[in-house]
């Protein structure tokens, strides 16, 4: 029997304009978003992660956003079990909810469960972590590019957790860390719909680099000053916060460190457009093709 659920995704790059395509399709459909943007779940990280703004979040129901401390222990396997959790309950009411965030491994999780991965011998994530301890995180970028340039193209590589992991895996098989993610598809009570945004790459580039900007103009050295205590925390070791940490520790200049921000965050968008680009389920849009966007879910649903 056909799911008569569906779940709309809009996915993307940072900066492509997802917050404002989701309102407008929220407000369409009259139904809930979710974020997946795994940054916005923390309520002490709000300029650097470019949560939706007061009149944003008034504009349509949010769920995971502001709903966790940075000092919580928090995966994407959680992330699976309270998105189902919720989307249980919304479907009780509504035919239709959405998605939206550009955390790729958090959109698989809801749409197809997570993969199983082998257990790892200690020793070897001891010897990986001793490798990042004592020459950083580049040696580990270096050796994951080399060894499997799949989850390299799609990782945060300045999240040495998730390095740390995936090289954990392939010294300890011998085989890539995305080996391990190809597992079959968990059943769903939904039907997933995927948008995916994209606009020019030169033109995004602009709007990454203006966006730090505008965050620094509303207060993010503030935002960092009070994050400064916490910088060890998993959720803190993103792009657009470690950079200026560093540069408190003395690492860079300011200048050099807002630099770095754009720079990384440039990186970061190029990772999650190849991942979008990979998986043949999304159709792409512009982000100004609301009403083409509109008329493609309808002709899903109607169906």
């Amino acid at each position: 029997m056909a799911n008569t659920k569906y779940l709309i995704i809009i996915g993307g790059p940072t900066a492509s304009g997802k917050t404002g395509v989701a309102i407008q399709l929220a407000q369409h459909y009259n139904c809930p978003i979710l974020s997946c943007d795994s940054r916005q779940f923390y309520k002490e990280m709000t300029i650097g992660t470019a949560k939706p703004n007061t009149e944003e979040l008034a504009a349509a129901p949010h769920f995971f956003i502001n709903n966790l401390s940075i000092h919580d222990k928090y995966s994407v396997g959680h992330f699976e079990r309270d998105a189902l959790e919720c989307l249980d309950k919304i479907y009780q009411k509504s035919d239709v909810a959405i998605m939206a965030g550009g955390t790729g491994l958090y959109i698989k999780a809801v749409c197809e469960g997570l993969d199983t991965f082998p257990d790892v011998d200690p020793s070897v994530k001891e010897a990986v972590q001793l490798l990042f301890d004592s020459e950083g995180i580049v040696p580990l970028q270096e050796e994951l590019k080399k060894t499997d340039l799949a989850y390299y193209d799609s990782v945060d590589l300045n999240n040495h957790h998730r390095l740390i992991r995936a090289l954990s895996v392939i010294r300890s098989t011998g085989k890539p860390f995305s080996h391990f993610r190809t597992s079959v598809k968990k059943e769903r009570p939904f039907t997933p719909i995927y948008i995916n945004l994209n606009i020019d790459r030169a033109y995004l580039y602009e709007r990454i680099n203006l966006r730090v900007d505008l965050m620094l103009e509303k207060g993010l050295m503030q935002e960092i000053e009070c994050l400064y205590p916490f910088k060890h925390l998993n959720a803190l070791q993103t792009v657009g916060y470690k950079e200026f940490f560093d540069a408190k520790d003395g690492k860079y200049s300011f200048e050099e460190a807002v630099e770095l921000v754009k720079r990384n965050s440039r990186r970061y968008a190029k990772r999650q457009m190849t991942w979008f680009r990979r998986a043949d389920h999304w159709t792409v849009f512009h982000p100004k093709q609301v009403k083409e966007m509109i008329d493609f879910v309808s002709s899903k649903i109607e169906k």
